[in-house]
């Protein structure tokens, strides 16, 4: 792949996740406290395999969410994506095109509701973060967890002590797959490269917008100077 457009569109829901076992909610408080020590803004992983030793529904989610996926001309996509268990403390604005610019991101948020929105300010939309809210977004899509109704992340909104952390599954869905791409209206061109052009390097992926660079500021999510166009 060499370039793709940025899809504005965002797939957004609420399905049935079994309340979480209390050792499971209370492991991972410990892990984020002791291991991760989360500041605000920060977006870590969290331990997948020990996780599942102590939760009996985890394929039950799972299947929700694949089942949740096909409505959405999505089936199966999950058998083969990557996933990873994420816990965050709220979010600056950011996009990931550099680090995930061949996929699109599927969420399943697990903390029950403190609060939170995401909000993606150039799609415009904001959604609430409780347990069971679904998301199927473009990695080069600029978004933010910010508190419910906000538009600025401000790290004096994320204090100590964990009661806005948030838990949430995560799946890379390729854009290999013509049906992620088409699912999110994303345009891939994948042309090779001209000999003249291929300095027998791969290039840095990233964010670009009218042939350059997109810088983005991480407390309002305004790009500097103007909005994206496309992922090289």
């Amino acid at each position: 792949m060499r370039t793709r457009s940025v899809s504005g569109i965002v797939h957004a829901g609420v399905v049935e996740v079994p309340a979480l076992p209390a050792r499971l909610v209370a492991d991972w408080a410990r892990e984020i406290a002791t291991h991760l020590q989360l500041e605000p803004g920060d977006v870590e992983p969290l331990s997948l395999p020990r996780a599942r030793l102590r939760w009996p529904d985890f394929r039950r989610c799972v299947e929700t969410a694949s089942a949740w996926l096909r409505t959405l001309g999505l089936p199966d996509v999950l058998a083969t994506a990557d996933i990873a268990l994420m816990a965050c403390r709220g979010a600056r604005y950011h996009h990931d095109a550099a680090q995930y610019g061949g996929s699109v991101f599927c969420n399943l948020f697990l903390s029950d509701d403190r609060g939170l929105d995401v909000r993606f300010p150039v799609a415009d939309r904001r959604i609430a973060l409780t347990r069971g809210t679904m998301l199927v977004f473009d990695t080069g899509q600029p978004h933010a967890v910010v508190p419910r109704g906000g538009d600025r992340f401000d790290a004096v909104d994320f204090g100590p002590g964990g009661d806005r952390d948030q838990v949430f599954l995560t799946w890379e869905l390729p854009l290999s797959d013509p049906c992620v791409a088409r699912a999110l209206g994303i345009v891939v061109d994948d042309a090779p490269v001209a000999a003249e052009e291929d300095s027998g390097e791969e290039g840095e992926g990233g964010l670009w917008l009218d042939g350059e660079p997109a810088r983005l500021c991480p407390a309002s999510g305004r790009f500097l100077p103007t909005p994206d166009q496309a992922i090289t």
